[in-house]
C-alpha cells in the first residue's frame, strides 16, 4: 500500500548528497527508434547538467560511438529544448555491424576515454543493452590494450578504470521482461487504435494484445496464444453471431508472427479468405508498419521516459565497481531498476518457450502485465452459447456517477461481460443515483455494449447527485429489482455516495450488499488509488493543446502562454501535463505561493528567454490561488516581460474532458472493471448465508478498488475517510507531488528533490506470490 510521504524527513536522502562533479555522461539512442526516446534523452541530458556533470551526445547509436568525431558532442541546456514532442530520436540512431567486432568497442572505447565518458545511459532494445553489458564487462581489457598500442597512457586507463551503464529500454514492441511498459508502446497503442476504431489492423505482438483490449476485437491472433484447432469454425461462428446480434463491423487483429498450434503461420490474407470463403463478409486487410513509429509521443510516453530519464542518471552517480549494469523502468506506478543482463535472459528465454511450444510458459515470463492482459481479454471473450453459461441467480448494478470521463464506457462494458460470464443477470442504473431512486434501471445484455470501448463521455448517463438525501427510495428500488451487488463507476461523488450507502446499512438492510467502486474522473482526486480512468485522456489533451498552441507561435518573436487546466482543487492534471508539456511553471492549490514566487518566477523565465528559448509554457491549474487569476498571472507577466517576450492566455476547459479514450484508459477501464466485477463474485459467494439469504454488513464488503504502487488494491471506503479532504475534494497524500520537483529541474529551477522513493535494484521474478483478495496485479 502506498503511503506517500511516510517517510521522516530525518530518513530521507536527497539527491543534492549525489554529486556529478567531474564525471561525463553519454546517451545514445540504438537501434529501432521509438516515440518518447528524445524526452529521455532531454532528461538525462538536463539532469546530468544539473548534478554538475558534463552531458555528451553520442549521435547514430554505437555507430556514432565506433566513429567517433562530431558523432560526439557535449550537450547543453538548450540543445535539448523543443525536442520533448518530437517523434523517434533527433540524435539519431543506427544498427552498427562494427561494435558487433573486437576492434569496433576498441575504437569505441578509445573514443569514450579521450573524452573522460565513463558512464553511459544506453536507451533501447534487449540487443543494444546486450552489446552495452559486453563492452562493460571488456572495458578493463579494452583499456589495456589501448594503453600497449599507445593510444593512451596509463594516467588516462587509471582515471577511467570503471565503465558504468544504465539503460532504458526504447521499444514500440514492449517485449522486454522485467518492464510493465517500454517506451513508445503506449503511443505506438494511439497509432493503432486511431485506425482500429474504425478498421482491421496488424500489429507487433504486446500492441496487438492491448490493441485488441482497447477496440473490443472479435479475435486476436498473437504468437504466445495459438488458437486452438479447429478455430476456423469457432472464428467463424463467433462473427456470425456477432452480426446477428446487430453489429454491422468485426475486428480481426492479427500479430506479426502469429501462429496456428502447429507452428504454422496466420496471416491477414489468409484470415480474409476464410472470411470470404465461410460467411461471405466484405472483408478489408490493412497493414499498419511504421506507421505505429510515427507521430508525436503520448503524455504517457513522455512522463514514463521524463522519469526514467532522471532515474538514469540518479542510477548513474549511485554505482560502483561492483554494481551490476542495470535497466531502470516502471513496475505499476513506481520506478524500479533491474539488473540488465537478468531482464535480458528472462527475454531471450520467452523465445526460447515459444521455439518449443510451451505456450502458457511464454506468456509467465513476459510478466505479469501480458499475463493479465490476456486473461482479461479470456474473460471478455467468452464463446460458448448462452445455455452453457453458469447461473449464478444474483443480479448486479452497475452505475457511473459524477462528470463524464473518457473510458467509463470501455469499464461498464467490461463488467457486464464478465459480469454475465459469472452467471450473473446484470442491470443497467441510467443517470447515477438520481436514475437510481427514479427506477431508471433495465438488464443489460452481452450484446447492447458493443462497440462501447471507443466511446467517449457516459453511454449510460451520470449525475453528480448523492444518494443520502434519497436512500428510502434508492432501498426500494434495490428490493423491486432484487439487486444483490453494486459496481460504482465514478468520481468524488461515487465516492461520497458509497461512503452515504454503507454508513446506512444500519437502517437499511437493503444496502447489506457487496459494493465497489472504480475510480473515474478527469481529476484524479480519489483517495486509495494512484491513478483514475480517463485522467490519461485529459492528459493527452492538455499535452496535445499545448503542444499546438506552442507551434501557433512558430515563427513570431518570443512567446509565453498561459494556460489554464481543470481538476478543481487537485493539481495532478496541471503538473503532470506540465511534466509531458515541458512547462515551465506550474501553479497548484497543493503547493502555496505568493507575489514573491510569481516574480521569481517571471526573472527566472525573462533569463530563459534572453538565450536561445523561444517559447514558454505556464500552467496554471483552475482553483490554484482565488485572487492570483488566470487573468492576474497572465497580466503579471505581460507587464514584466515587456521587451523580452509577449504573452498569451488560453483556458482549456471542457475539452479535457471529451474526445475518445485513449489507449490506456480503455485498457485500464477494461481491466480494472473486470476484477471488480470478479470480486463480487466471490464476495457474493462469501456473503450468502447458509444458501438462503445474502447479508453482506462488514465493512470490507463496502470498497474502493484502487491502483497503488505495483497493485490494484480493494481498500473499504470507511477506512479512507481519514486519509481525505472533503472540503477540497482531494487526497490528503498525494503520491504525484514527488514529480513536482523532478518538473522544475527540467525547467532549470534549483531544487532538493528526495530520492528515498526511487527505484531499488530488485531482481527479476520468476514465480509471483499469488494474488489475495484484496490485492492483485496489474
Amino acid at each position: 500500500m502506498l503511503l506517500q510521504h511516510s517517510l521522516l524527513s530525518d530518513t530521507r536522502k536527497f539527491f543534492e548528497n549525489l554529486s556529478g562533479a567531474g564525471k561525463s555522461i553519454a546517451v545514445l539512442t540504438s537501434g529501432g527508434d521509438a516515440q518518447g526516446m528524445n524526452a529521455a534523452v532531454r532528461a538525462v541530458v538536463r539532469m546530468g547538467i544539473y548534478v554538475g556533470a558534463k552531458v555528451y551526445f553520442i549521435h547514430e547509436g554505437y555507430q556514432g560511438m565506433v566513429d567517433g568525431g562530431d558523432n560526439i558532442k557535449e550537450a547543453t541546456w538548450e540543445s535539448v529544448s523543443s525536442m520533448l514532442q518530437v517523434g523517434g530520436t533527433v540524435i539519431g540512431s543506427a544498427r552498427c555491424k562494427e561494435f558487433r567486432s573486437h576492434e569496433g568497442r576498441l575504437k569505441a572505447a578509445h573514443n569514450l576515454v579521450q573524452r573522460s565518458i565513463t558512464n553511459l545511459c544506453v536507451i533501447g532494445g534487449d540487443g543494444s543493452l546486450t552489446g552495452a553489458n559486453l563492452f562493460r564487462e571488456e572495458w578493463s581489457g579494452l583499456l589495456d590494450e589501448l594503453v600497449q598500442q599507445g593510444l593512451i597512457d596509463k594516467e588516462a586507463a587509471c582515471s577511467n578504470s570503471e565503465l558504468h551503464i544504465v539503460g532504458m529500454v526504447g521499444s514500440i514492441d514492449n517485449d522486454f521482461c522485467g518492464t510493465d511498459m517500454t517506451i513508445g508502446t503506449d503511443s505506438a497503442l494511439h497509432r493503432i487504435i486511431e485506425v482500429v476504431d474504425a478498421i482491421m489492423t496488424t500489429a507487433q505482438r504486446y500492441l496487438a494484445l492491448v490493441s485488441a483490449l482497447a477496440c473490443g476485437a472479435d479475435w486476436v491472433f498473437i504468437p504466445e496464444m495459438p488458437p486452438e484447432d479447429g478455430w476456423e469454425d469457432s472464428m467463424c461462428q463467433k462473427l456470425s453471431e456477432s452480426r446477428s446480434r446487430g453489429s454491422r463491423l468485426n475486428i480481426i487483429i492479427v500479430a506479426e508472427g502469429a501462429i496456428d498450434r502447429k507452428g504454422l503461420p496466420i496471416t491477414s490474407d489468409f484470415v480474409k479468405d476464410l472470411v470470404v470463403r465461410c460467411l461471405g463478409f466484405d472483408t478489408r486487410v490493412t497493414i499498419l508498419g511504421h506507421v505505429q513509429r510515427g507521430g508525436t509521443p503520448s503524455a504517457f510516453d513522455r512522463i514514463l521516459a521524463s522519469r526514467m530519464g532522471v532515474e538514469a542518471v540518479l542510477a548513474l552517480l549511485e554505482a560502483s565497481a561492483t554494481t551490476p549494469a542495470c535497466v531502470v523502468s516502471l513496475v505499476g506506478n513506481q520506478a524500479v531498476r533491474l539488473p540488465l543482463m537478468e531482464c535480458v535472459q528472462m527475454t531471450q528465454e520467452v523465445q526460447k518457450a515459444m521455439d518449443e511450444k510451451k505456450f502458457e510458459e511464454a506468456v509467465r515470463l513476459r510478466g505479469r502485465s501480458f499475463e493479465n492482459n490476456l486473461t482479461t481479454y479470456r474473460l471478455l471473450s467468452y464463446r460458448n452459447a448462452d445455455s452453457e453459461l453458469p447461473n449464478s441467480s444474483f443480479n448486479v448494478a452497475v452505475l457511473n456517477v459524477g462528470a463524464p470521463a473518457a473510458g467509463m464506457n470501455a469499464a461498464v462494458r467490461s463488467a457486464v461481460r464478465v459480469g454475465i460470464t459469472e452467471g450473473h443477470k446484470m442491470f443497467a442504473v441510467s443517470d447515477g443515483f438520481e436514475g437510481f431512486y427514479k427506477g431508471h434501471i433495465k438488464e443489460i445484455k452481452w450484446g447492447d455494449v458493443g462497440g462501447w470501448t471507443g466511446q467517449g463521455g457516459s453511454l449510460l448517463g451520470t449525475k453528480r447527485t448523492l444518494p443520502g438525501k434519497h436512500l428510502e427510495k434508492i432501498a426500494e428500488q434495490i428490493k423491486i429489482h432484487n439487486i444483490n451487488a453494486l459496481l460504482v463507476i465514478g468520481g468524488f461523488e461515487a465516492y461520497v455516495g458509497l461512503l452515504e450507502l454503507s454508513a446506512a446499512r444500519d437502517k437499511y438492510n437493503e444496502f447489506c450488499v457487496p459494493m465497489v467502486m472504480v475510480p473515474a474522473t478527469v481529476s484524479n482526486n480519489i483517495p486509495g488509488s494512484d491513478l483514475s480512468i480517463g485522467s490519461d485522456t485529459a492528459l493527452n489533451a492538455i499535452t496535445d493543446t499545448c503542444d499546438r498552441i506552442k507551434q501557433s507561435a512558430s515563427g513570431t518573436k518570443r512567446r509565453v502562454f498561459i494556460i489554464e487546466t481543470m481538476g478543481g482543487y487537485c493539481g495532478y492534471l496541471a503538473t503532470v501535463g506540465g511534466l509531458a508539456a515541458g512547462a515551465d511553471t506550474v501553479y497548484i492549490y497543493e503547493e502555496p505561493f505568493d507575489i514573491r514566487d510569481l516574480q521569481a518566477n517571471v526573472e527566472h523565465l525573462t533569463q530563459k528567454m534572453k538565450t536561445s528559448i523561444q517559447r514558454g509554457i505556464v500552467l496554471r491549474n483552475e482553483n490554484s490561488n482565488e485572487n492570483f487569476t488566470t487573468d492576474f498571472i497572465y497580466q503579471l507577466y505581460t507587464e514584466e516581460g515587456r521587451g523580452v517576450f509577449d504573452c498569451r492566455k488560453n483556458i482549456l476547459g471542457h475539452m479535457q474532458q471529451g474526445g475518445a479514450p485513449s489507449p490506456f484508459d480503455r485498457n485500464f477501464g477494461t481491466k480494472i472493471a473486470a476484477k471488480a466485477i470478479q470480486w463480487i463474485t466471490r464476495t457474493l459467494k462469501e456473503s450468502y448465508k447458509g444458501g438462503k439469504t445474502l447479508f453482506a454488513n462488514s465493512e470490507d464488503t463496502a470498497c474502493l478498488l484502487g491502483m497503488r504502487r505495483r497493485a490494484l488494491v480493494f481498500q473499504p471506503v470507511s477506512q479512507l475517510r481519514d486519509e481525505t479532504d472533503f472540503v477540497h475534494r482531494i487526497p490528503k497524500e498525494q503520491w504525484w507531488l514527488k514529480l513536482r520537483p523532478l518538473m522544475k529541474i527540467l525547467a532549470k529551477y534549483k531544487t532538493s528533490y528526495d530520492v528515498s522513493d526511487s527505484g531499488q535494484l530488485e531482481h527479476v521474478t520468476r514465480v509471483r506470490p499469488k494474488e489475495t483478495n484484496t490485492s492483485a496485479a496489474i
